[in-house]
């Protein structure tokens, strides 16, 4: 029997579409404090939980800060995790990129509101501009939980609800709420716009939810879901459709362009999917302790990998949603 599966070469494919992938000045810092988090979802790419014990130090969380004074270039602080509010750097780093002027996003499940000496993080963060990216997988319970365990949805409905009474997403207050779709398993996102629409339709409706913007985010093939995939031998098949899905539309969007992604040891990376495999930028690795300023990060190559068609499949897929 013929194998018709595509071949896997990402830098191939670029090519053979005339696309050029390399570094430009760096715009966004995304900053993975650990990976302690209170939930462990299916889709997870960063195998974050309940027992996960990697943690930033304040000497690296201190030292991100002084390198950020000197990169004017770096507009954007993306603070993610595990979860990120559950690590003891993450009030630090907000308070100060705050201070320096600088977008703040913070990568926030929901239900996290609800863990010990949580109760006054949904203030903390209106009291300091974050703009909050929040994960909500779908509008009913019965998907919410399928992929992210019981007991979530209606936490991550009360925790929404306390975001808009705080400002979150209304007319005039500043307070950006966004909310994140991944798909329950091995397909690609349905059109953003659309799916949008629905959200808002439902929640508002049911719930009196409002939010900004949605953002749908392709499954990466990498840790649990990778394993979740391979146990219900659909990796292949998964693999293939990102494959033969390939956008070249979406690549001028690629987070990787512009993005400086931070390991909670310090380590540099391309992207947050790359940290997770541990590749480092130009398959050399670096550490924030190698650098005098993030404009050296400003050109060169791209590490890639199979992962890597992930991003570049259908709309296109980043950490802020489709591409095209």
């Amino acid at each position: 029997m013929t194998d018709t599966s595509p071949q896997r070469d990402f830098l191939k494919t670029l090519t053979e579409h005339h696309c050029d992938l390399k570094r430009t000045t760096p715009s966004t810092l995304q900053i993975n404090v650990g990976k302690y988090c209170n939930q462990a979802c299916l889709h997870c790419h960063v195998e974050a939980g309940p027992k996960r014990t990697e943690k930033m130090s304040h000497d690296t969380a201190s030292k991100i800060i002084a390198l950020l004074h000197k990169t004017p270039s770096i507009q954007t602080v993306d603070i993610t995790g595990g979860a990120p509010e559950l690590h003891a750097e993450f009030k630090y780093l907000v308070k100060e990129a705050h201070a320096a002027g600088k977008e703040i996003i913070d990568r926030c499940n929901l239900t996290v509101f609800f863990e010990a000496n949580q109760e006054e993080t949904p203030r903390f963060l209106a009291d300091h501009g974050v703009r909050v990216i929040a994960s909500l997988p779908c509008y009913s319970k019965e998907n919410v939980e399928k992929q992210r365990g019981g007991g979530v949805f209606g936490k991550s409905i009360k925790a929404l609800q306390i975001l808009n009474d705080l400002g979150y997403a209304r007319k005039g207050s500043g307070l950006t709420l966004d909310l994140v779709f991944n798909p329950l398993g091995a397909s690609l996102p349905p059109n953003q716009s659309s799916l949008e629409h629905d959200y808002k339709i439902r929640l508002r409706e049911d719930f009196r939810i409002e939010f900004n913007q949605l953002l749908t985010i392709t499954n990466m093939p990498i840790k649990r879901f990778l394993h979740d995939l391979q146990k219900q031998n659909r990796y292949e098949e998964y693999m293939n459709l990102l494959v033969q899905s390939f956008n070249p539309g979406a690549v001028s969007q690629l987070m990787c362009r512009d993005t400086i992604s931070i390991g909670w040891d310090g380590k540099l990376y391309d992207c947050d999917f790359n940290q997770m495999l541990d590749i480092p930028m130009n398959w050399k690795l670096r550490t924030i302790h190698d650098i005098d300023s993030f404009d050296e990060l400003a050109s060169g190559d791209i590490a890639f990998g199979d992962h890597c068609y992930g991003c570049t499949a259908g709309s296109g897929s980043s950490c802020t949603g489709a591409l095209t």
